[in-house]
């Protein structure tokens, strides 16, 4: 897939679906090269589809490897708030041609695997303050 094929689709589904920013399909597509050369090394026999769990796990990876603390406050920005918004922007770029589906695949498998509190703010809050709960 060509860039340009990539930005162009970012900017049609943007154009109807205000929820997210173009940085966040950006990311997402980071995320997804990520999490295949992940399972890749890791399953060489099945190294060009990924589950949405492995998605999510790699998005996470990724956000707090590159983002670190700020990955909470950027992904707010962006529009990104819980798993099932990354479910619905893979959905929005597999309708657009972008992302490839197995028939297996389903949106619903993005449902909460994991909350954004405990992935991008529970890890860098002070030792004494991660049993707290709001």
């Amino acid at each position: 897939m060509q860039k340009e094929q990539f930005e162009e689709a970012i900017n049609r589904i943007t154009s109807r679906d205000k929820r997210f920013e173009p940085e966040a399909f950006l990311f997402l597509k980071e995320a997804l090269d990520f999490t295949i050369q992940d399972v890749s090394v890791k399953s060489p026999e099945n190294s060009k589809h990924v589950s949405a769990s492995q998605l999510l796990h790699g998005f996470r990876d990724l956000a707090l490897k590159e983002f670190g603390p700020m990955a909470s406050t950027l992904f707010s920005e962006w529009g990104i708030h819980r798993c099932a918004d990354i479910g619905d922007m893979v959905f929005l770029l597999i309708q657009e041609g972008i992302f490839g589906k197995q028939d297996n695949d389903r949106q619903e498998d993005f449902v909460e695997i994991f909350t954004f509190e405990n992935a991008f703010v529970t890890p860098f809050l002070p030792q004494g303050s991660r049993s707290v709960s709001f």
